[in-house]
């Protein structure tokens, strides 16, 4: 299958002697030029990648001596973009347009003829996370943010660079503890939590939390006869050039995983919650209640093992007057999990001394690394991101809050 550039744009950093390329672009379907949020981008066979915005945007900084390798472009339900780096370098001053073609759809009636259920696709991927993730000591290093807002508009912003370990994907005695261990390489915060605010949040650890949502890490979808009989085949759709599964339920939660035909290894799902109505907690004559909860967890394959590209959490929480019942604030939190880097079978440890502690990452920063999160991998960013620039910049220039 041929693929091909409409514009480009790639470029050295500073000079011809620079050890680092990045390329900007976008991504987006062919035939109806949408963008394509969240496809992942890296190079053939290595371990580093990216990953678009919602706009389909990226910018990929890679070593400079991987000029001659493959960039890869993956959407599901598209075929690949693929093409030699130095193909695609070119100085025309704008960002490149990468356009993926849709795969081709399958007929319900030809996808459903190996008689196997949603149920028995799920079961089989399930009993099989051992065979598919990796059991040798890992690492992964990785850009974290989350995005915390109130009645509409965001009060405070926190990014880390940070590296993760972890001893293998067996199955946790306790499925709400945390077994990875998380050091931090550089943070960076807004001012936005001295905002009166910020205390109607979860002052724990965000970061710890978000990791516990892996639901395939920490064995969070149940594998029992009543559950499973509940979950939907759909019709197949494509990635990576072949066919994948795709199963859903609904019922008090929404589920929709999708599943590589070749070896049952779950690629990528989706979950979204609804108002349970429950209280969560009291505080100054208001109670909370929460609103709901809407997830996404992407993997993908490197030597032969699969780990994960990103996650994306938003949880609502409303707030009621006590005495009236009546609505006082909504609060929203935003959390993200980009893996840029993977070390597979590793012998590095990450010592309990180097650890992040357990406390919030706001009371962990260190000072300001603007030379270092100039040529990181992060989420570029989209005009959500400028409407939280727009919020928080009330006060100071972003990059002011940083430093301070």
């Amino acid at each position: 299958m041929r693929f091909f550039v409409v514009a480009g744009l790639l470029f050295l950093s500073s000079s011809g002697l620079a050890q680092t390329i990045t390329i900007s672009g976008l991504a987006r379907d062919r035939a109806s030029r949408e963008p394509l949020p969240f496809a992942s981008v890296s190079i053939l066979g290595k371990s580093i990648g990216t990953v678009t915005n919602l706009q389909g945007e990226f910018d990929f900084h890679l070593p400079a001596e991987y000029r001659n390798e493959i960039l890869v472009i993956s959407m599901l339900g598209y075929a690949n973009f693929e093409a030699p780096v130095w193909s695609v370098m070119s100085s025309t001053g704008q960002p490149q347009i990468f356009e993926l073609d849709k795969s081709p759809t399958l007929l319900r009636e030809v996808v459903v003829a190996d008689t196997l259920s949603g149920g028995d696709v799920l079961r089989i991927a399930l009993t099989r996370i051992e065979e598919n993730y990796p059991m040798k000591p890992f690492l992964l290093d990785g850009f974290y943010r989350d995005a915390k807002k109130v009645g509409g508009t965001y009060i405070s912003l926190l990014e880390a660079a940070v590296r993760i370990y972890d001893d293998d994907y067996r199955e946790p005695r306790n499925r709400f503890r945390l077994r990875e261990r998380v050091k931090l390489i550089e943070v960076r915060q807004s001012l936005g939590y001295e905002n009166k605010f910020t205390q109607y949040f979860d002052q724990d650890n965000l970061l710890e939390d978000l990791l516990l949502h892996n639901n395939i890490r920490y064995r969070q979808i149940e594998n029992d006869d009543a559950f499973l009989k509940s979950v939907k085949r759909e019709a197949d759709t494509y990635y990576n050039g072949h066919p994948i599964f795709v199963v859903t339920h609904d019922g008090e939660f929404h589920l929709k995983v999708y599943i590589d035909k070749r070896n049952y290894a779950i690629i990528h799902l989706e979950t979204e919650t609804g108002p349970t109505g429950e209280i969560v907690s009291r505080r100054k004559g208001m109670y909370s209640t929460f609103d709901g909860l809407k997830k996404t967890i992407d993997f993908r394959q490197y030597q032969g093992k699969m780990y994960v590209n990103y996650m994306t959490v938003t949880s609502k929480v409303n707030w009621y007057d006590s005495r009236t019942d009546e609505l006082n604030f909504e609060t929203e939190l935003y959390q993200e999990l980009l893996i840029n880097k993977v070390t597979p079978d590793t012998k590095e440890r990450i010592t309990s001394t180097e650890k992040m502690k357990n406390y919030g990452l706001q009371y962990q920063d260190r000072p300001y690394n603007k030379e270092f999160w100039a040529n990181y991998n992060v989420i570029k960013e989209t005009p959500l991101d400028r409407k939280i620039l727009a919020d928080l910049e009330k006060q100071l220039p972003l990059e002011q809050q940083f430093e301070n």
